[in-house]
């Protein structure tokens, strides 16, 4: 993501993400545990910020603002010249230390490049608090209204919507102009604790007590109301933003009422089997069964992207060797789950089946489900079609005649070759019979919204979503979920878990685009943002475009064998070389080699070599690929090829 003010991308480190997988958990909080995170403005430790790798330097979120503070020109240390906001430290072979407090700067600092002066960013702080003027009575310092032009997130009403606000240069306290009339009363009574008043702190819990909320666990901000009895915290949103309901009823997982705990306690969750910490609902009931708060108010029939039917809760699961459709691990039959009543094997994990890229969000309950099966033709006889994507009448060849090459199929944009085929005697329309046979609509993994075949436009250049190449001329499947997206036949056909012979265990699809996180790709090297197949055990990640690389290539004109795909060799000592750009390539990076030839007359290239034609096809073995090095005569011969 883009921090205003900054020049590179930064990752967006949190811990507020409820629904993911516990592959996705594990690697999540591994990362991103509040107490790894030290701000290098502040020098406080935080669980929320950003993090850039090219400058090196992690910032909490309320010291961002610095970035759009690029030039400072009326400092009252140093007046007269310009300051610069600086994100890699101080320069090589210069005094380090601030100019004013004596203090040793940190990644993120101004200096004065005339005067070779430092000022870090406390000193900052402090110079905009000397011209604090506003008291107010539920805050220790004075505080600021200031208009920097631009919106700030507000501790008292979670929103970004004003750009007045009142700031605390020392606490980075920020409230909306607005929002100053909820703390008109220091106290407050509140259901969730009313056996004491909560008295409102302003400079974040004390530190003899959990500094989270005590109901859901955030720790984001320096508003909390606080009972020094009972050492209970509750921050804004759910003192008065949206504060949790005391009681739940008619409810969709569960057939009675369940009562907040408001307290700290260390528990299993009977709707999903994850551990929590805090703030359950119980039902008495039930003895004492236990739900963390987003569990408690589950969906009971839903629609997901992993599967083609329903799936409905069902507490307990039941006895059985069950493993989850999503994350791929073991599900404890004790606990609730997420299974199918037409398939008896399927179920999915509670918090998977519920993810925002797994589920559409819509309850199902209560609403008859309707099967859509609309098929890609109508039948006009034994051997005539009427295909959705041609005007014309097609016939059904089986006579498993071998065409020419260069007869390709208007949906994966293949050769014909051998297979059975439907033709239009019309016109050169033809298919194979299984992309005639294509799914009008089907769910995938790529999309919470079902995926829509259709022929692409042959003056569109659409890019698949996925491996972000130009789809191919031909068939495509695309979906609307937040925006129109497109996706190419191989990468749509994908399915999960994901067998890769390049790793032993099986790959499964992570999208990273929400969490801001970056892999790198074992192939190519390159670092993916948006999706890709990874293990997330052994940190091994693949981007869609090398995860469906062909296991064979032809290269005309070069030999008469096809090329192999070979994901490394670790105990080769010999010398590999490219027979494309002639140049020696590394052996335990993935290439193609003849396994045909021997050792003698070896035809070795590396896999960065090729420009794919066509590569992603969903029923051929083979892939014409073309040397970017070629002249452009041989290119396109390989191209008629």
């Amino acid at each position: 993501m883009k921090i205003e003010g900054h020049e590179h991308l930064v990752s967006n480190v949190n811990d507020h993400d409820h629904r993911r997988s516990q592959y996705e958990l594990y690697e999540f909080r591994s990362t991103t545990d509040h107490d790894c995170l030290k701000c290098d403005a502040c020098d406080q430790v935080y669980g929320d910020g950003f993090s850039c790798d090219k400058c090196k330097f992690t910032v909490h979120w309320k010291c961002a603002f610095v970035f759009k503070i690029q030039e400072i020109f009326d400092h009252p240390s140093h007046d007269g010249h310009c300051l610069k906001l600086l994100t890699t430290g101080a320069p090589d072979h210069t005094d380090p230390k601030c100019h004013i407090c004596g203090k040793n700067t940190k990644r993120l600092l101004y200096r004065c490049s005339v005067c070779k002066f430092n000022v870090d960013i406390d000193c900052i702080f402090d110079a905009m608090s000397a011209r604090a003027h506003l008291n107010m009575s539920w805050h220790h310092h004075p505080l600021l209204l200031v208009d920097l032009g631009f919106d700030m997130f507000c501790e008292a009403c979670d929103r970004y919507e004003s750009k007045y606000w009142y700031f605390c240069p020392r606490c980075r306290l920020v409230i909306h102009e607005e929002c100053v009339s909820m703390f008109d009363s220091p106290e407050i009574t509140h259901p969730s604790h009313a056996r004491h008043p909560l008295k409102l702190i302003t400079s974040g819990a004390p530190d003899y007590t959990d500094q989270r909320c005590h109901i859901c666990g955030d720790n984001n901000v320096s508003l909390f109301y606080h009972c020094d009895k009972c050492k209970f915290n509750l921050d804004m949103r759910c003192a008065i933003n949206t504060p949790p309901p005391v009681a739940l009823s008619n409810l969709k997982v569960h057939e009675h009422t369940l009562t907040l705990m408001p307290r700290l306690i260390s528990f299993v969750c009977d709707a999903c089997g994850m551990k929590g910490d805090r703030a359950p609902y119980v039902c008495v009931q039930c003895d004492f069964m236990i739900f963390h708060q987003q569990c408690a108010q589950l969906p009971r029939v839903i629609n997901v992207n992993h599967h083609d039917h329903r799936v409905s809760y069902t507490y307990p699961l039941g006895p059985g060797e069950w493993r989850c459709g999503v994350c791929w691990e073991e599900i404890d039959w004790s606990y609730g789950a997420y299974s199918c009543s037409i398939c008896p094997d399927y179920a999915i994990h509670s918090l998977c089946a519920t993810r925002d890229d797994v589920w559409d969000g819509k309850e199902l309950d209560g609403i008859p489900e309707k099967f859509k099966d609309i098929k890609p033709f109508k039948i006009n006889d034994d051997n005539t079609i009427t295909h959705f994507a041609h005007k014309h009448n097609m016939s059904l060849n089986k006579d498993s005649i071998s065409l020419d090459e260069s007869i390709l199929c208007g949906a994966c944009v293949r050769p014909i070759s051998s297979h059975t085929f439907y033709y239009c005697s019309d016109c050169s329309f033809i298919l194979h019979e299984k992309c005639a046979n294509l799914s009008r609509i089907k769910r995938h993994f790529l999309s919470p919204k079902p995926l829509i075949l259709r022929l692409k436009s042959r003056e569109s250049d659409h890019r698949c979503n996925a491996c972000l190449q130009v789809c191919c001329k031909g068939f495509i499947y695309t979906s609307k979920s937040y925006t129109y997206q497109n996706f190419d036949l191989l990468c749509s056909s994908i399915p999960v878990p994901f067998i890769h012979g390049s790793h032993p265990h099986p790959l499964l699809y992570l999208e990273l685009r929400k969490t801001s996180q970056m892999k790198t790709c074992q192939c190519c090297g390159n670092d993916e943002r948006e999706v890709v197949l990874g293990c997330v055990k052994c940190n091994y990640f693949l981007d869609f475009r090398c995860a469906t690389l062909p296991l064979t290539v032809k290269l005309p004109r070069y030999d008469d064998h096809p090329l192999t795909l070979c994901y490394g060799d670790e105990n080769t000592s010999g010398k590999y070389w490219c027979d494309i750009c002639e140049r020696e390539t590394n052996p335990k990076n993935w290439f193609y080699t003849c396994k045909d030839c021997g050792e003698a007359r070896s035809a070795n290239t590396n896999s960065n070599c090729y420009l794919t034609i066509d590569l992603h096809d969903l029923f051929a073995t083979t892939a014409n690929v073309v040397a970017q090095s070629l002249p452009d005569k041989d290119r396109q011969d390989v191209i008629n090829h």
